[in-house]
């Protein structure tokens, strides 16, 4: 399973793909909308793990580009405002598969990102 991290924190991206790479799963890792629509692109990840507020970009023009180039990847979008938790994101973004805390625990993280790439 092929998993692309878009995340601007450096640190919580090798920190989420660590614990991804440890169940065996092949992961990128980008962190603007440009990078993310290259890795998207070349590498056709199955599950995309995407932070809401990216640094360079936005994350719903990411989402959009994925549905359009590789339309089976599931989005998992990743936040810390609470602006979203009325499920919201699930009508902007077809592709949204889950809405998780920024800070759910790494494991956790994983364990989904298994689910919804089994999915796919």
């Amino acid at each position: 399973m092929r998993v692309l991290i878009v995340e601007s924190d450096a640190s919580l991206g090798w920190l989420w793909q660590r614990h991804l790479e440890r169940r065996g799963l092949e992961v990128m890792r980008a962190a603007s909308q440009d990078e993310a629509a290259a890795a998207i692109a070349e590498a056709e990840p199955d599950v995309i793990v995407l932070d809401l507020v990216l640094t360079e970009g936005s994350a719903l023009a990411v989402a959009d580009y994925a549905s359009y180039r590789h339309p089976e990847a599931r989005v998992i979008f990743v936040t810390s405002a609470s602006f979203f938790s009325d499920g919201s994101i699930f009508e902007l973004a077809a592709n949204a598969c889950a809405c998780l805390p920024k800070g759910t625990p790494p494991d956790d993280l994983a364990s989904v990102v298994e689910h919804y790439g089994a999915r796919s």
